[in-house]
């Protein structure tokens, strides 16, 4: 197989997206456009892949890393001054090069896979990856020969009446022989309406030149959208929700209403699993088999293993063991470990804490900086005070403990295992095993002195 490079377009500022986030960082489904874009030309195999940056160039270079080399377009002058930057790296190499737009999320590596079968099939110089679209506003139009061989590109603004009807557009997707189009590259000229460097002017100086041209024409117009503003952003986000979710019901998960199920790309979840509506996966998620995640639950990079059920709930950063279940309306905030059958019920919030086997955490209680040993009962409204103003406190809780409802454990204290806190109960001191802990004061009534107080009056 020949030497394949790849040059990812990554330069623009994008104006039209109206945004301090420079275009091919905008997200979607999860990952910037452009990471999409490495992704999917990572998976062709090149041998090197060179990334035109301009505007926001650190910013790119600290999303891709080593997974690229730069090359800085410190003028924008147009799509084929953006491939000359690429030459110090790939010039005079023999082999294929795939120029890509880093604003085009949507294409698939067998697309692009199958661009360069078509182009080493044809023995052409350039390919082109084309689409059909019912409106083709903003695209270039690719011109056909009575024999329907590619005559040339025609920009939209350059395009005549006539031109402008044409169906077939120009993805900004090609493949070129490498030694071609460096050497074709020094042959562009300013010659049209925005005085920029076309990298489509290449298509007719090859042909002159009498080498094959190329199309390949991809049978889905949603690969070929480029994402220049915000209208497209989301149309984008909604092409690309409807693949994951189509491949996460293809491999057994069920979704209640997949239209309003918000599934990122590369989160991972388990055969025979339930996606209710309004649900939200984010980031490096893995939700394993058999799991019920209820309506409105927002998950961000945490891991829920087999057999759980998240009600209505927010995990961050977090881990769920099997067949614990967790909310409705509950928050596990980053670090947070919830043992195997262990239960976090109704508004519940919880941080850097583990919740150990089978024990309830049951409503409207805090646990911050905690260990809680198994089958341990958290009665209603407790408080793990964990912060004095200044420095955060950590809590132990032994196994087989029961707090009873309204305890505020004042932090750093250890609870032994077997022990009984007295509802109502400041705990600010250590309590050992089979130890009983009350601390509050004793109750005194006085008699006919509400009669006195203002709100009886």
């Amino acid at each position: 197989m020949d030497e394949r490079y790849a040059i990812i377009l990554a330069a623009g500022k994008g104006t039209r997206m109206k945004s301090k986030l420079y275009k091919v960082l905008h997200p979607v489904c999860g990952k910037p456009m452009v990471e999409h874009i490495m992704n999917r030309v990572e998976e062709i195999n090149p041998n090197e892949v060179v990334t035109i940056v301009g505007h926001g160039a650190q910013e790119v270079k600290a999303q891709l890393d080593t997974r690229s080399e730069y090359a800085l377009q410190a003028e924008q002058l147009g799509t084929g001054h953006a491939v000359i930057q690429a030459a110090d790296f790939l010039k005079g190499k023999k082999g294929t090069t795939l120029v890509i737009s880093g604003d085009t999320p949507l294409l698939t590596s067998e697309t692009l896979d199958q661009l360069f079968e078509y182009h080493q099939g044809k023995n052409a110089s350039a390919t082109i990856l084309t689409a059909h679209a019912d409106d083709p506003s903003g695209y270039g139009r690719i011109l056909r020969d009575r024999v329907g061989i590619v005559d040339r590109i025609v920009e939209q603004k350059d395009a005549s009446t006539e031109e402008a009807q044409v169906k077939e557009i120009n993805t900004g997707t090609y493949c070129f022989d490498n030694e071609l189009l460096f050497e074709a590259l020094d042959n562009i000229t300013t010659d049209n309406v925005q005085g920029e460097y076309y990298l489509t002017d290449i298509i007719e100086i090859l042909k002159e030149q009498g080498h094959i041209v190329a199309a390949y024409q991809t049978s889905d117009f949603e690969e070929s959208i480029g994402v220049n503003d915000r209208v497209a952003l989301a149309q984008a986000n909604n092409i690309m929700r409807r693949r994951i979710n189509r491949k996460h019901m293809q491999n057994g998960v069920s979704f209640i209403d997949p239209n309003t199920s918000y599934i990122d790309d590369g989160v991972k979840i388990g055969a025979e699993t339930i996606i209710d509506p309004g649900v939200s996966l984010k980031g490096e998620t893995v939700i394993g088999e058999n799991c019920v995640i209820t309506q409105n639950s927002q998950i961000t990079d945490s891991r829920i293993e087999d057999g759980v059920t998240v009600k209505s709930s927010t995990i961050e950063e977090s881990i769920v063991y099997s067949k614990a279940d967790v909310g409705p309306y509950a928050h596990l905030r980053p670090k947070t470990e919830v043992k195997q059958q262990a239960h976090i019920g109704n508004f519940v919030e919880i941080k850097n804490a583990t919740i150990g086997e089978k024990t309830k955490v049951g409503h409207l209680t805090y646990v911050g900086d905690a260990t809680l040993g198994k089958e341990i009962n958290v009665g209603c409204g407790t408080v793990f005070v964990n912060y004095d103003g200044k420095n955060k406190h950590h809590t132990t809780v032994g196994d087989h403990s029961f707090i009873g409802s309204a305890v505020n454990l004042i932090g750093p204290v250890n609870i032994a295992q077997n022990t009984c806190l007295a509802a109502g109960s400041t705990i600010t001191d250590d309590v050992y095993e089979d130890d009983m802990a009350i601390a509050r004061a004793r109750q005194v009534n006085k008699e006919g002195y509400a009669k006195r107080l203002p709100f009886l009056q």
